[in-house]
Formats: structure tokens, sequence, C-alpha cells
């Protein structure tokens, strides 16, 4: 007869999560995981599959997380500038950097199914910014001097670099200078 399991997934993928976050795929340890859930390997490796299945939950968790966070800006606002600017605010003091955009710089060129998910990821991503400005154009807060397209593009680039060098800029004031310039181009 199988055992149960008596531990809770969603609180193994959270503590899990933090680890990667903290360290990154390729410096966690299985150990790292074991000492982080106090389940054993073959717990991990029963209920989770391989490290990679694990790293794989663990970045569709945080999408999840990113996307609901996200999400209740979107509710939250009808100024579209607005928006885009709190959503660059919403990583603002995370001192690790965003897991997906760590992902992209570690793995996005090593591992099939990694480069799949973060390609889905970015194409997300796209669409909603490219919604945010479609939007904005056409209420006018927004300038047409590119199409909503080229501006999503932008702003995802730009999101991305803001999250990487949020890791080592430290000084709110310059943070928040970094993203009134980013968004002062669609005024």
């Amino acid at each position: 007869m199988p055992k149960t399991e008596t531990f809770d997934k969603a609180q193994v993928i959270k503590q899990v999560t933090e680890v990667f976050h903290q360290k990154s795929y390729s410096l966690t340890s299985m150990q790292d995981l074991v000492d982080a859930t106090g389940l054993n390997r073959s717990s991990i490796y029963n209920t989770f599959g391989s490290k990679l299945d694990l790293y794989m939950l663990c970045l569709k968790s945080y999408q999840c997380e990113a996307q609901e966070k996200i999400h209740n800006i979107l509710c939250s606002n009808d100024c579209y500038i607005k928006t885009l600017e709190r959503i660059f605010y919403s990583n603002i003091n995370d001192k690790n950097g965003c897991l997906i955009n760590n992902c992209v710089t570690e793995m996005a060129n090593q591992e099939a199914t990694v480069h799949k998910f973060l390609k889905q990821n970015n194409d997300g991503m796209i669409t909603l910014f490219k919604d945010i400005i479609e939007k904005g154009q056409e209420r006018g807060s927004i300038n047409k001097n590119k199409t909503a397209y080229e501006y999503a593009i932008y702003l995802l680039t730009a999101f991305q670099g803001f999250n990487l060098s949020n890791v080592l800029i430290h000084d709110q004031k310059d943070l928040k200078s970094i993203i009134k310039t980013i968004l002062s181009v669609l005024e």
C-alpha cells in the first residue's frame, strides 16, 4: 500500500521557490531542497519528479502570483501610464530580481522545456503590454509615435532590464527615475 502524503504541496512549492530564487537553479542542490522543506529526497522525487520538474512547477507558481499581482493592478487603475508605472513598481523591492528573468539569463538556451515556458511567458507579457498601450492610445494618454506592438516589446525589454538592474541598484530615487524615464517615451 503506497504511503499517503502528509505535507502541503503548495507550501513545499513556495519553500522551494524561495531557494531557487535565492540561489538559482544551478547552485541549488537536492540537499538544499531537503533542508528547506524538511522532506527526504525520495519524497521530493516521488511527488515532484526531477529537480527540473520541480523547478518548472516553481516557475509556473511564480508566474501565477505575478499574473495575479498584475491583474490586481489592472483592475485598480484606468489611467494607462499609471497602470504601467505600477507594474514596474510592483517589483521595485525585489532584491533577488524576478525569478523568471533570472531563469532567462541562466537557462533559456540550455533546456528546451524551460525555453518554451519562457517564450510563452514573454509572449503573454507582450500581449499584456500591447493591450494596455492600445487602450491608452485609443484614449489619447499614450502617443501613437510607434505601434502598440512596438511599444509592447520595448516595455518588455525595459521591464526585464529594470528587474535585473533592481538587483544591484538599491536607491529608490534612482529606481523611480529609471521607471519615469522608461515610461516618458509613451507620453
